[in-house]
């Protein structure tokens, strides 16, 4: 594949399952044009020695303008890596200027309950194979923290009837156990009642299995009936979601990094900033000193 192809599938990688804005896509196309240059066309086989020269010829450049670039090769990189393209990440080799990292988007519990309110009453209303399929992707999205490649790759043997965890193999071919709640093990085992014979994945699609694109489109198409705004919700922000809602409810970190595949924790601790945010903005609405202090002025 050359770094052209890989830049292209990356890029319609987060546009369906990332939801990125044309200005981020276009950002993300100059930053990796230029380092595919800067390596020879060969950006998408490089090594960490060949990473680095990255970092050489960012030098005399703004950390704000060396964090993007970073950034998009570091992005780059991981879709490589999930895509089995290349089994190494050598993005540690890329500089980290200090910028902060954003936090992810994410969805209200009640942003959750209107969404699983459309579902049920598709599925009430027409019960369509459709309809029992989308039942099933929505549960195990939210419900098992799925990537969505992870999902829509998943083959059929993978889910056994009343076994509550599924292993899922992540980036760099890791494997984990997945939950599977009881709502998403009753929802798959509708699905599995019409799903079409004669292939070996769970949600098949053609020859192969559906495709990221066309579930980015099933969870957009089920959120705007959940008056949800589009660029907040993607498969991805379900993950998200997922492990947010964990952590409010009081669960372990290093639990959620398990779940999620993380093999660093520090991926993981951007959950912990989402609910100090939280936080902060319910102290700032709710504390009695904003009312004094309000009084005061």
């Amino acid at each position: 594949m050359t770094d052209a192809e890989a830049i292209a599938a990356f890029l319609a990688m987060m546009a369906a399952e990332r939801g990125s804005a044309k200005n981020t896509l276009a950002a993300y196309v100059s930053d990796l044009a230029q380092a595919s240059e800067l390596l020879d066309g060969r950006l998408a086989q490089a090594d960490a020695v060949a990473v680095t020269r990255l970092s050489a010829e960012w030098r005399a450049l703004s950390k704000a303008s060396v964090a993007r670039k970073a950034a998009a090769v570091r992005g780059f990189f991981a879709f490589l890596e999930d895509e089995g393209t290349r089994s190494d990440d050598p993005s540690h080799a890329l500089p980290r200027p200090g910028k902060s990292r954003g936090l992810p988007k994410t969805l209200s519990h009640a942003d959750v309950d209107a969404l699983f309110a459309v579902v049920r009453r598709r599925v009430e209303n027409s019960g369509t194979a459709n309809d029992l399929r989308l039942a099933a992707l929505i549960e195990l999205l939210y419900g098992s923290g799925l990537r969505a490649t992870e999902l829509v790759s998943l083959p059929v043997s993978a889910i056994q009837p009343s076994r509550p965890f599924l292993i899922v193999k992540g980036k760099g071919g890791r494997e984990r156990l997945a939950p599977v709640s009881a709502a998403a093990d009753a929802a798959v085992a509708t699905w599995l009642k019409v799903r079409p014979t004669g292939s070996r994945w769970l949600f098949p699609s053609g020859k192969s299995f559906l495709s990221r694109v066309r579930l980015h489109q099933l969870v957009r198409d089920v959120a705007g009936e959940a008056a949800i705004p589009p660029d907040r919700i993607s498969p991805h922000v379900l993950r998200h979601a997922f492990a947010t809602h964990l952590l409010e409810g009081g669960a372990d970190l290093r639990v959620v990094q398990t779940l999620l595949g993380h093999a660093d924790i520090a991926t993981t601790e951007i959950y912990t900033h989402v609910e100090a945010s939280k936080l902060v903005e319910l102290v700032n609405e709710r504390h009695p000193l904003v009312d004094a202090l309000a009084g005061r002025t």
